[in-house]
Parts: C-alpha cells; structure tokens; sequence
C-alpha cells in the first residue's frame, strides 16, 4: 500500500501504516518476524535529499530508528532507567539478554531524493514469543518499589515518529558526532569481545561505530577495521561476528 502511495503524495507530507495484527511479517536476511497482538508493528514513509548529511551516510537510518524506540521509553519522566538498549545493526534489545524488537530499511533513490520506508516491529504488550516493553516496566516495579504505568503500542509508535524526526534533525545539522554519544549510552557492546569469521577466528574488541554506520572492530596486530551490516550479523549467543 505506502509502496503505491509513496510517489504520489507532496514530499513535504508524512505517511505511515499501522497494523495491530500481522501475518507475513519479515526480517533481515528473509527471516520471519512473528507478530502476534501486543506488538507495535509500523511502517514508516520518509524521504532524504541525497546531497545531505544523512543522504551521504543512509546506512546510519536504522540506528537512528533503534534510537528511537528506546528513546520513545526512556525519554518518559520516571522511565529512564528501564533497561531497553540497541544492538548493532538493527535490534532493540532487552539489557543484552533478549530481543524484543527490529527495524527493516528500505531505500529507493530516486534523482536526488531518497525514499526510505522503514518497517518497525517491537514488543510492547506481549509477553510471547520474547519478552516485552511492559514486562520490564512489571520488574522494575517490583525492583524499585515504583508504580510507573504499563504504555501503549500507539503511544510508543507516536513518540517513536517524534523521536525519531528530531534525531535526523539533529543528524542533519551535526553529522555522526550529534547522535553516537547518545547511542553509546543505549548499545550493549561497550568493550565486547568477539571472533571473526568463524569460532576460531582472531579475537578482536568492538570500538564503536564509523561515519557511515558500519561497525568498527580492533583486531590484535591490524587495527580498526569496519564490518558492513549488510555482509555480517552480530550473533549475540554465540559471540561472533558471522559473514553471510
């Protein structure tokens, strides 16, 4: 549907789709996402000029989206310290134990423009098949002696989209260095060891993230090198960073 709609509406008007069920939810790399009721499912319409700050670095969206969400969260008066992170390249994750929602970009240029749709899926009121945004405000209740209220789906994607247009405002004017000290703050691999290629690759440590979005590694001997999302996923289980 916003695939038809996209190329039709002015540039200056936002478009997004909202489901409350999906059947045929995906993933990266063809995985299904499953969708059952109590998740916040969306897809997000936007465009950005090519000959900008983020048109140059486009692979930097989906970190900007994960941002968000944990931001839609942790920006609530009382809620800053539920422990919702992100986890390269796309995940937001639960501390670093569990995943709890994905992001899915999309980008089509056309002349100067990008068109981007964002496909946006996490767990807010379902506490199958991982874990939710709900259950972790239910601990931390009961950790803190706090009453902090159980949120909405509609709610988090509204305040996601707030979210989520200051932050590429903010990208915009500032580049990299406007947002990655905010993202540290929410990433779960701060000094995380892993091994390449395989599980008897060289160890290396994670050092951050490059101008262009791509993870940053630091291989004993060789330095920093970048690891492309779009070539390797981060396997949290099995410490790895696996080529595809």
């Amino acid at each position: 549907l916003i695939g038809r709609l996209m190329f039709e509406l002015p540039e200056e008007m936002g478009l997004i789709a909202i489901a409350v069920r999906q059947t045929q939810g995906k993933g990266r790399g063809g995985n299904v996402w499953l969708s059952p009721v109590g998740c916040a499912l969306s897809t997000l319409h936007i465009t950005i000029p090519l000959h900008s700050n983020l048109g140059q670095r486009i692979p930097f969206i989906q970190h900007l989206v994960s941002l968000a969400v944990v931001e839609s969260v942790r920006s609530i008066p009382g809620y800053e310290d539920i422990d919702l992170r992100v986890k390269w390249p796309n995940d937001i994750y639960y501390s670093d134990l569990m995943k709890l929602g994905g992001v899915l970009v999309n980008s089509t240029l056309i002349e100067t423009t990008f068109h981007i749709l964002i496909g946006l899926g996490f767990n807010v009121n379902n506490s199958n098949p991982t874990i939710c945004i709900n259950d972790l405000i239910t601990k931390f209740n009961k950790e803190e002696g706090t009453n902090l209220k159980a949120l909405t789906a509609d709610c988090l994607i509204a305040r996601t989209v707030t979210m989520l247009e200051r932050l590429i405002g903010i990208f915009q004017e500032k580049g990299p260095n406007g947002v990655l000290p905010h993202y540290y703050k929410y990433w779960v691999h701060s000094g995380k060891q892993v091994r390449l290629h395989n599980e008897e690759g060289p160890i290396a440590w994670i050092v951050g993230i490059d101008d262009y979005g791509f993870l940053q590694v630091h291989e004993e001997g060789k330095g920093v090198e970048s690891v492309h999302p779009d070539g390797n996923s981060f396997d949290m289980l099995r410490n790895l960073i696996v080529p595809k």
